[in-house]
């Protein structure tokens, strides 16, 4: 009898390019469907509207999507002046109109400066964000609204792609928590009018800048075909998930005590710093400290079948 294919015990990274008109949880169920995948997560929602870089970890690549989570993002949106919604987005209901004067280059140019750098972003609403235990998109659904704590965030980079004195574009290069519905609406404040998200395209999440993405049509249509080989092809090595550390690289025996949480002593050179560590054959154990008294201890490792340790890891023990 057919059944069901049965999941996979599969390790890396998949630098999805959402759709739009699609939950990030829906892309994420879609993608660990495709590839049979026991175990997977996306790192950092963007909304239906949205599409662009949604990064996904498959099995032991989820242990360090925190990493991804608190990465700078890079989007690239664009704009309505004039009008207000009740969700910040094009998926809203119009809720205050305004007109005025067109919108110059220069007046949009001045309002970019000073949003750009260090600021104070209040949450909307339409968010996921938690509040006495309910998640405040539910609250406004209920056509209620709660007093919000502003958060701060970075601006690293505010400016304008494509002008228009009505539907501008804009590139954002900013720190994560950011809400770009927020900061459009911010942007028309210091012009004196309202504004929502009409289009938005997430471009980058660091360290990812400029990297191909992959498509879920690609993906469905290597999954018609045989399974495995062609879809793990697309999957980029768990390690690209952590940050940029220093490298410790251990021998054998060393890198088999780390593996089973027992503390070695670092290489010759090594600082008290967090590090990256590597075994034998480039193999990456997962994140570890180096202390002040040279030892490296295991913050993150990634788990191995006790039976696939190879043989020179033992030998010397």
């Amino acid at each position: 009898m057919g059944g069901r294919p049965p999941r996979r015990a599969l390790d890396g990274l998949l630098l999805l390019d959402k759709p739009t008109g699609m939950t990030s949880n829906a892309a994420l169920q879609r993608v660990k469907w495709l590839f049979q995948a026991r175990k997977a997560g996306h790192t950092g929602s963007l909304d239906p509207l949205a599409s662009g870089m949604l990064p996904i970890c498959f099995g032991e690549a989820t242990k360090f999507a925190g990493y991804l989570l608190d990465a700078d993002k890079v989007y690239r949106v664009q704009a309505r002046f004039g009008v207000r919604t009740d969700t910040g987005d094009a998926e809203g209901h119009p809720v205050v109109t305004h007109v005025r004067d067109p919108i110059l280059p220069s007046e949009l140019a001045a309002a970019l400066v000073a949003l750009t750098g260090p600021i104070q972003q209040v949450p909307p609403m339409y968010s996921a964000l938690k509040q006495q235990g309910q998640r405040l998109y539910a609250i406004a659904r209920e056509g209620r609204e709660v007093p919000r704590d502003p958060r701060p965030v970075w601006i690293r980079e505010f400016v304008l792609e494509a002008y228009d004195p009505v539907t501008p574009v804009f590139r954002v290069w900013c720190s994560k928590g950011t809400y770009i519905r927020t900061l459009i609406e911010d942007l028309a404040g210091h012009l004196g009018t309202l504004a929502h998200v009409i289009a938005l395209r997430r471009l980058a999440v660091e360290p990812f800048g400029g990297q191909a993405m992959v498509s879920l049509p690609e993906i469905e249509a290597l999954a018609a075909g045989p399974a495995g080989p062609a879809l793990d092809s697309l999957l980029r090595p768990l390690q690209d998930a952590v940050p940029p550390w220093p490298v410790v690289r251990l021998d054998g025996p060393a890198a088999l005590r780390l593996s089973r949480g027992g503390p070695v002593p670092a290489p010759a050179g090594h600082g008290p710093s967090p590090v990256r560590l590597y075994g034998p054959g480039d193999s990456f154990l997962g994140l570890g400290e180096v202390g002040v008294d040279g030892i490296v201890s295991p913050r993150r490792l990634v788990a191995r079948d006790p039976h696939e340790i190879p043989a020179e890891w033992v030998a010397g023990l």
